[in-house]
């Protein structure tokens, strides 16, 4: 079935319709916790809720820093070219810094271009004098970033060597890996415990916040979702801040290849669990509530002085649940909560197995959802040799779960899920657009690096930000970036489940449920 190109059309239609197991044990003992409630402050005011700004997410300011930008400052990337492109027009022009956290740096040639982009803007302010104060930093994982003979380590050793005192590259370790599991776990496999997921690209006070890694697929023909907000040098600052808070508490690479802490620091696998859990907890979190505190002043001087500064908020939002950081899962869980009768949903995740929290709440929720996933043929996975070749048909399995649920609960004119499909991409998108009820633009869009799922809440390193928005050029973007991607799709019935191509072996429906935890 062919989705409607409008999401109009799908608004209206919903509208109309609603009259090793052993040594993974104690990880795989692990359930979801009942939700977390993010209480509504009573009386709740703000610079946001005077200048009526979708005063229905005001409350997210109470929780989390508020960044008011102009609209027109805020651009939607249209496609991993675009992505690429801009990166590299932007580190050749920067001047004080480029700040980059990824899962990963890949070893192919685009990549190398990409490093080249930065020996270049490092050269030019080593030699030239036009920018001596010009400082990059990279922050990686430690387990991703170390995969094989050559990886993302040895991609940025030449530079570390020839600009040490500019340049710095932060390897993040979780506490999760050590001990016997560190060493019987192979490469490839240890990353499924936990990783630095973060996805940030800073150039002075531009960033780009997106979920694509620096990776040739990410950079030709793996959709995945961006944004730039340009000249926007408080959010620009709070991401810079962060990057270097985690850093701070993850291993250095040094120019030898060999891995320092810096001084002080509890190492993250050598030292104590719970020792290095707080410590890198009270770092990253001095950043978040500093930035909560200067920015509640700020909004609240503005507002006194014109009212004026900007038509759309930025709302940084921080999940390290290893760390006992969990905002993004509190903001999100009060988001599905609140999403009332009339208005739309559309989210979407590349690798869709959504915690069974917000599965409930989707299912429970007044509001029509909308959820795009990858169909197995541009799944990540889809081809790959050995047990990860299997992970497409496991994804298949929590996709047939879930709509059953749907169907038992006579809820599927409210809840549709739908498939994206095209020829030669996979696909790695994830978020939601947020329509209020009667509106034919979206207000709010989640983008970042979390999946909604198990991995996201609970492993992993994660930041997206929330964009609340009352600038009509930004929302009209927003609605074309969601079209587009929904109109590669096509909407997923108990048919689709039944066709011989979505057979899924016993052996699979067996191992999905003790390893769905790790994906």
């Amino acid at each position: 079935m062919t989705l409607p190109t409008s999401s109009a059309a799908l608004r209206q239609r919903a509208r109309r319709s609603r009259s090793s197991v052993l040594l993974l044990a104690p990880l795989l003992a692990e359930a979801d916790p009942p939700p977390r409630h993010v209480p509504t402050p009573a009386g709740s005011t703000g610079a946001q809720g005077r200048d009526g700004l979708c005063g229905h997410f005001q409350w997210m300011a109470e929780h989390v820093p508020a960044f008011r930008v102009p609209g027109t400052h805020v651009h939607v990337l249209a496609s991993p070219d675009h992505f690429y492109q801009t990166m590299k027009a932007r580190i050749k022009t920067a001047r004080r810094r480029v700040v980059m956290a990824s899962l990963y740096l890949g070893t192919g040639q685009l990549e190398q271009e990409l490093v080249d982009c930065v020996e270049e803007a490092l050269l030019r302010s080593h030699e030239n004098g036009d920018a001596p104060d010009l400082k990059v930093s990279l922050l990686l994982d430690y387990t991703r970033g170390s995969r094989g003979q050559t990886n993302s380590r040895t991609m940025l050793l030449p530079l570390l060597r020839r600009f040490a005192s500019q340049m710095r590259v932060s390897l993040y370790h979780t506490p999760d890996l050590r001990g016997l599991l560190r060493l019987l776990v192979p490469q490839r496999f240890n990353e499924t415990i936990g990783v630095q997921h973060i996805k940030v690209y800073l150039f002075d006070d531009s960033v780009i916040i997106s979920g694509a890694n620096l990776s040739d697929s990410y950079f030709t023909n793996r959709q995945d979702r961006y944004v730039l907000l340009e000249n926007c040098g408080e959010v620009a600052d709070f991401f810079s801040d962060l990057v270097d808070a985690v850093g701070d508490v993850s291993l250095q690479l040094q120019p030898d290849d060999s891995v320092t802490m810096l001084d002080g620091m509890v190492h993250p696998y050598n030292g104590n669990r719970q020792a290095f859990s707080a410590a890198a907890r009270k770092r990253i979190m001095e950043v978040v509530n500093t930035a909560h505190v200067r920015q509640q002043l700020l909004n609240r001087s503005r507002d006194s002085e014109d009212g004026e500064g900007g038509d759309t908020w930025v709302f940084p939002l921080v999940q390290m649940k290893p760390l006992g950081i969990q905002i993004d899962e509190q903001v999100t869980q009060r988001l599905l909560t609140n999403a009332g009768p009339d208005s739309c949903v559309f989210l979407t995740s590349g690798y869709f197995n959504l915690t069974r929290p917000y599965m409930r709440m989707v299912l429970g929720a007044g509001a029509s959802y909308r959820i795009l996933t990858a169909s197995p043929e541009v799944n990540g996975f889809f081809g790959a040799k050995g047990l990860a070749g299997a992970i497409p048909a496991a994804y298949t399995l929590i996709a047939r779960q879930f709509y059953g649920q749907v169907c038992r609960q006579g809820q599927q004119e409210r809840v549709h899920l739908h498939e994206y499909r095209r020829s030669q991409w996979t696909f790695h998108a994830k978020g939601l657009w947020y329509y209020l009820q009667g509106k034919d633009r979206p207000c709010l869009t989640l983008i970042g690096s979390p999946n909604f799922g198990y991995r996201s809440v609970h492993r992993d390193l994660e930041a997206q930000i929330a964009i609340v928005t009352k600038n009509e050029k930004l929302q009209s973007q927003l609605r074309e970036e969601q079209e587009t991607l929904y109109q590669q799709s096509s909407e997923v019935s108990v048919a689709t489940f039944e066709r011989p191509d979505r057979h899924v072996k016993l052996w699979v429906k067996l191992v999905t449920p003790l390893i769905k935890n790790f994906f």
